[in-house]
């Protein structure tokens, strides 16, 4: 009793048979994804247009459903396609077959060069595909096959979704795919059959034919005729009867003879080996009776020659090796190189070497040791060098990667000047024209102009890099550049392929260096020939001249000639010793007067009443007793407004020259000085020491003058002149400072207070060259392989783009060109900045190797097809149109088949090769078409062609199936015989409502 009052014993088992199972589940989820993908429902598309299946765009989403766990991808890929407009009053028929059998008729888009798979089998414009996510997941078991293709019929019916719907199974490279395509009372079934070898039966269309009845036939009724397109495609391998005509340069022959520089500084251009591998040609016969065309295994009436459509693609090397990518990768390859050049050249023959160390050390010791030797020529810079010197040839003659033949080539290739002395470096100087593309190009790198010397530099580092040593190679010729930058610095000779003036901040950084150094040797050369020409014009008796020097633009020497007559009275030691006053051209140090020669002069420029030279401090004046000096030329209008002599503009010196670093660099002392009132001041004295110097020079020249003359010629906007009407009525013109000039502590008033009468040729330079120019040649003797490759990769990109523009020119391809716009783009906003993406720069490196292929490929093409050897000037046309569209589509329709000017050369080139095969003499060349009579095609036969690599049939009846009074319905099979592959797709259409 117990145990029936146990209410656990009134519990029993209950079984739902309402839950869903997981072939349910997937079942759902197909459905869900049709639904979301809007592909319910009848749909209305265009017609297809002939072509349209490889120009139009073909897009494609996917969505990741599960099977319990394994995982699928479900992929809906379509033709984008405007939909058709159709009149309000016209409806759809509600028994019309779906567009995916429509489309197995359709002839428009037979054999599509580029498509997916299943368009090209069955020629639909939408469908959808079911596959495993992994590659390496399969279904093979039969059971899961039919599972699925199960699962795909309940969705279409649930659904009434018109789209064919295959499912993938084996694996996934036999691609292998079987479908249903559902429609109001039809369904068409996707099937396929995939061998690794073709049956002799079926290996003809006779044995193809009947596997097609025998697949759609019904008993009772006569089949229809059958339409059939046929494709042949032939390869042709053998091209060696035409040579590359791409060879690579004989560098070393280059360099051992005489160089010129027209020819070293070009860059290499071409593939090293044949870039086109391979030239299929695909013989088409569209739209054939089963009647027409007998093709059994005995006989065939499927003559290539004869066929109407000729069609070709050409099969491209894969990477070709082409010199200019391979110059610009490996040039590119020492950026990532930490090295120093002497870690690279190794530090044995300067350590070890105890001899040259002395040497080095003895330099400085002599210049403490009795001499008579002339002071410039024991310079601490002289000494050093002649002992590098001898160190440099000792290391050349043991272990120098480069030989001297070769460095020479490239020192006398970069410094052409060296080959002649005489030449003066002045005359060498490039003149840009700014118009010019090139210089263009070179602004929006930031690189350097063409044929400078960076420039140069640049093309002669790429090929020792990768011809004669690699890193060690550019270790070597870079640090003899940088010893020939220093013996030009301390022997006063300028330095070739540099534009003049000022550092151009549009090149990069190297280049201004290189203009900087150039700046300096223009000064220093333009002192120490004044010093020499004051020094003998101090000899000469009264009425001779006296050279002025200002450091105008460009280093020019302005001359001012005046008459001296009183030079002996007022002074002329003080004058003689002036030039002594700069730095010497050997000396490391700026020397100036000295505290006691300025009071000298001072003591000798007074008058004999005992007035001193500066007079009414108030008014800022200076006396008129003072000796004008340093005067340039005599100013048209100008006055002085206390004296009223005339104006002079006084020689000034030229503000010193910068290059970007040291802008930046000024620009974060300045930044650092703060907002406050001491660092604001201290900044404005920072950058008025130019205005000083202006106003010492302005007070020197003019004798007398005021802060007012001074504004007037050096800023006359600060100057503000009005008409007044005086007691007599008549309008008087007066002046006075802007308000600017007038706020209190304004640094122009300050200066000019300060500033004291001094010509330029005795004032403090503004600009110490000798500084500067060690400051740089110490810059470039510490540069690294890397970091020279960084700075001179803009103009190694520069020299490519304008290579590859000039051998685009020759071949005038549209597409290379539209290529080369966008890869200039593309460079000019990378190259702006000065720490670049390394990932980004090889980006453009691979493009340009890119647009080199292309013109290889192109050049190939034109030499296989004998362009050049065609003697009418319409067929040359023709087929060099023929040959940019081999490069730009995937696959060319040959016009006039085998009797046009490129189907003649094509079967020429087919019948060179099967002779050539076989050991016969040839006797045709491209490009030679010959006359009327030898253009006849039928002297051809199909043994002038090797087998087919590939045959491709379309079978297409509509046909009443499965019952003679079903409705009559497309059927269509696709047969591919390959030598290793045969498949048949076959989409059979069967009437669902009349069976």
């Amino acid at each position: 009793m117990a145990a029936d009052s146990d209410p656990e014993s009134d519990v029993f088992e209950i079984t739902d048979f309402t839950t869903a199972s997981e072939w349910e589940r997937f079942i759902s989820r197909v459905e869900e994804v049709l639904n979301e993908w809007k592909l319910i429902g009848t749909t209305v598309n265009k017609k297809i247009e002939k072509g349209e299946y490889t120009s139009g765009t073909w897009e494609e989403k996917t969505v990741e459903i599960s099977f319990a766990d394994f995982k699928f991808s479900i992929t809906h890929h379509y033709l984008k396609q405007e939909l058709s407009e159709k009149p309000e009053n016209e409806e759809v028929e509600e028994d019309a077959f779906p567009s995916a059998m429509q489309d197995l008729l359709c002839m428009n888009n037979d054999f599509p060069p580029r498509a997916h798979c299943l368009v090209r089998w069955y020629g639909i414009r939408e469908f959808v595909v079911i596959s495993p996510s992994a590659n390496s997941d399969a279904v093979i078991s039969e059971s899961k096959c039919n599972l699925l293709l199960s699962s795909i019929s309940i969705s279409l019916g649930n659904t009434g979704c018109q789209v064919p719907l295959f499912v993938q199974i084996q694996q996934k490279w036999r691609r292998m795919y079987v479908g249903e395509c559902q429609g109001p009372g039809v369904r068409t079934d996707f099937e396929m059959v995939h061998l690794r070898k073709v049956p002799n039966q079926y290996n003809h269309l006779s044995g193809l034919l009947d596997v097609f009845k025998s697949k759609i036939s019904c008993p009772l009724t006569h089949l229809p005729p059958i339409n059939i397109s046929i494709r042949f495609t032939y390869i042709l391998q053998d091209w060696q009867q035409y040579s590359w005509p791409q060879q690579p340069p004989d560098f070393d022959t280059l360099l051992s003879g005489e160089v010129g520089g027209v020819e070293f500084g070009k860059l290499p251009f071409g593939a090293c080996e044949d870039p086109i591998s391979e030239l299929h040609l695909s013989t088409t016969w569209p739209q054939l009776s089963e009647g027409i065309v007998v093709d059994n295994d005995v006989y065939s009436d499927l003559d290539p020659v004869q066929a109407p459509h000729w069609s070709v693609r050409v099969r491209k090397a894969e990477n070709p090796q082409c010199l200019l990518g391979d110059f610009l990768h490996e040039f590119f390859k020492l950026c990532c190189r930490k090295e120093s050049t002497e870690e690279i050249l190794g530090r044995s023959s300067l350590e070890d070497d105890g001899k040259e160390n002395n040497e080095i050390s003895h330099a400085l010791s002599k210049l403490t040791e009795p001499t008579t030797v002339p002071i410039p020529k024991l310079s601490v810079s002289n000494m050093v060098h002649s002992a590098r010197k001898r160190i440099r040839r000792r290391r050349r003659v043991e272990e120098s990667p480069l030989s001297n033949e070769v460095l020479n080539s490239i020192l006398l290739y970069l410094f052409p000047d060296a080959a002649d002395k005489h030449i003066d470096a002045v005359e060498t100087k490039q003149t840009v024209n700014t118009d010019h593309e090139d210089y263009k190009l070179c602004n929006q790198f930031k690189s350097s102009p063409a044929d400078s010397l960076t420039y140069k530099l640049a093309l002669c580092l790429c090929l020792v890099n990768f011809y004669h040593g690699g890193v060690k190679g550019v270790a070597h010729l870079w640090q003899e550049f940088v010893l020939e930058m220093r013996y030009r610095w301390e022997n006063n000779i300028l330095i070739t392929g540099l534009a003049g003036g000022t550092p151009d901040l549009r090149c990069c950084l190297l280049h201004q260096k290189l203009q900087m150094l150039n700046c300096c040797i223009e000064r220093k050369k333009a002192r120490d020939d004044g010093k020499r020409s004051n020094s003998t014009n101090s000899g000469l008796t009264s009425g001779t001249t006296e050279r002025k020097v200002s450091s105008s633009e460009n280093g020019k020497v302005t001359q001012e000639v005046w008459g001296s007559e009183d030079r002996k009275e007022k002074g002329e030691v003080a004058q003689g010793k002036s030039w002594d006053s700069w730095s010497d051209s050997e000396d490391e140090f700026f020397e100036c007067l000295s505290d006691t020669e300025e009071l000298k002069e001072n003591v000798q420029d007074r008058g004999k009443d005992g007035m001193p030279n500066e007079g009414k401090e108030g008014s800022g004046c200076d006396a008129p007793q003072q000796k004008p000096e340093g005067r340039l030329y005599q100013h048209a209008k100008l006055t002085l407004l206390h004296t009223g002599e005339p104006l002079y503009i006084p020689v000034t010196q030229e503000p010193a020259p910068m290059t970007e670093d040291l802008l930046e660099e000024q620009s974060e002392v300045l930044a650092k000085l703060g907002t406050s009132a001491e660092g604001a001041h201290l900044r404005a004295r920072m950058q008025s020491a130019c205005l000083l110097s202006d106003m010492e020079s302005f007070k020197a020249a003019n004798p007398g003058c005021c802060l007012e003359d001074f504004v007037r010629w050096y800023s006359p906007r600060d100057y503000v002149e009005e008409e007044v009407f005086g007691d007599d009525g008549k309008a008087v013109t007066r002046g006075e400072l802007s308000a600017r000039m007038k706020i209190p502590g304004n640094m122009w008033v300050e200066a000019w207070e300060t500033a004291k009468p001094s010509p330029a040729r005795r004032q403090r330079r503004l600009f110490d060259d000798t500084r500067e120019a060690e400051k740089v040649l110490h810059y470039l003797a510490v540069q690294k392989p890397a970091d020279l490759t960084q700075h001179l990769l803009p103009c190694i990109i520069h020299a490519a783009i304008l290579k590859v523009k000039e051998e685009e020119s020759v071949e005038n391809i549209a597409s290379v060109r539209k290529e080369i716009q966008q890869i200039v783009s593309h460079a000019c906003k990378l190259l702006r900045h000065s720490n670049s993406d390394y990932k980004k720069l090889e980006e453009i490196i691979n493009e340009i190797m890119a647009v080199e292929t292309v013109i290889a490929r192109a050049r190939s093409l034109k030499a296989k097809f004998g362009i050049g050897k065609c003697e009418e000037q319409d067929d040359k046309e023709e087929l060099e149109k023929f040959v940019i569209s081999l490069l730009e589509e995937p696959e060319v329709t040959v016009i006039g088949a085998g009797r046009g000017p490129a189907g003649r050369i094509i079967h020429k080139l087919f019948v060179n090769a099967q002779r050539a095969a076989v050991m016969t003499p040839l006797d045709d060349e491209p490009g030679k078409l010959g006359s009327a009579e030898e253009r006849k095609p039928n002297l051809a036969s199909n043994s002038e062609f090797p087998s087919p690599a590939g045959r491709e049939v379309i079978l297409r009846a509509v046909v009443s199936r499965p019952a003679p009074y079903s409705r009559p319905l497309p059927q269509r099979m696709f047969c591919v015989l390959m030598k290793d592959d045969f498949r048949l797709a076959g989409a059979f259409a069967a009437d669902t409502s009349f069976f």
